[in-house]
């Protein structure tokens, strides 16, 4: 009975310990948090670009709520200059332009952040492995990565597109995931090797870690800052990669994107019969997204890097 009373009482102390070693870590992580989002918006280019995503990303989560017309309604009349019922005027098939636009954000910002994610994991796992094994691995690694690099992306994803068809949405994030993680790569590649000679990770090796134990608790914590960094300027690529394929037909046109729009603006000659809105207004969207992303992936790499930050 007493050895049952210590062996739960012991239990217990370490799921307690264990708690507040977890609650330590969370305020901790939470504070540098707050640190980095303070020193973004103080950031000139910083705080312009969190800006422009807060607008594009609210009115885009605001779109069901907001009272527009319906963009796939198509009883209005065809080809309508703007005006204060439709301030982009209406296109072909008598849809309202501004519906689509604000529509259309939900698609691209999707596929953007969605693509990114899938294009850090696979980059940091291959920068992981090989800054981390280095030798003939590392040079092999690397070499396959150089031979996708000279790789003309629009050109690789056109060739995907017209193998598979019309690409649908998921269609899209994979490729254009499979076909961003390059940079990241070389990105995370170069911080490894930096951080496994550094005196804590000769340390961990002598008391017996793993090598998966010292990536996973002591080199990645180290290089996830700037694979953060560089996931927000692949959200840019990876939006503007979704767009040219939508201007150029290779997707799914039934899937509202603001590519789309571009694509159904310049086949019905939209700047030849002067319904300029309809082509200019959802490449401004496009401009300022990408714009806000870039500023504020520019902004990071300043604030996260320690190179940059000493220059």
């Amino acid at each position: 009975m007493a050895t049952s009373l210590y062996s739960a009482s012991y239990w217990l102390r370490r799921r307690l310990g264990l708690t507040e070693v977890r609650r330590e870590k969370a305020h901790l992580a939470a504070r540098r948090f707050g640190e980095i989002l303070w020193a973004v918006m103080k950031h000139r280019m910083g705080g312009i670009g969190v800006g422009i995503l807060v607008f594009f990303i609210g009115i885009t989560l605001a779109a069901p709520l907001l009272p527009i017309a319906d963009p796939e309604y198509g009883g209005y009349p065809q080809l309508e200059g703007p005006s204060w019922e439709h301030p982009f005027g209406t296109d072909h098939a008598g849809k309202d332009i501004f519906a689509r636009v604000i529509w259309g954000s939900q698609v691209s910002l999707a596929v953007g952040l969605l693509a990114s994610v899938i294009a850090a994991v696979l980059g940091t796992l291959v920068g992981l492995a090989s800054g981390y094994w280095g030798g003939w691995k590392d040079e092999s690694i690397m070499r396959i990565n150089d031979i996708f690099l000279s790789l003309p992306w629009l050109a690789l994803l056109i060739i995907i597109a017209a193998v598979l068809g019309r690409l649908k949405l998921e269609a899209i994030i994979i490729a254009i995931g499979l076909t961003s993680w390059n940079f990241t790569a070389r990105v995370v590649r170069a911080q490894v090797l930096s951080v496994k000679e550094r005196v804590f990770v000769e340390r961990a090796k002598a008391a017996g870690a793993g090598s998966w134990s010292i990536l996973r608790r002591h080199i990645f914590p180290n290089v996830f800052p700037l694979v953060f960094a560089n996931t927000i300027l692949t959200v840019a690529i990876a939006i503007l990669s979704e767009s040219s394929l939508a201007y150029l037909g290779q997707v799914d046109p039934t899937v509202l994107s603001w590519g789309v729009i571009l694509h159904e603006a310049d086949s019905n000659s939209a700047f030849l019969t002067g319904h300029w809105a309809w082509i200019v207004m959802p490449g401004l969207a496009l401009v300022f997204v990408i714009l806000g992303f870039s500023l504020l992936g520019y902004a990071l790499d300043e604030i996260l890097n320690p190179r940059l930050r000493e220059r």
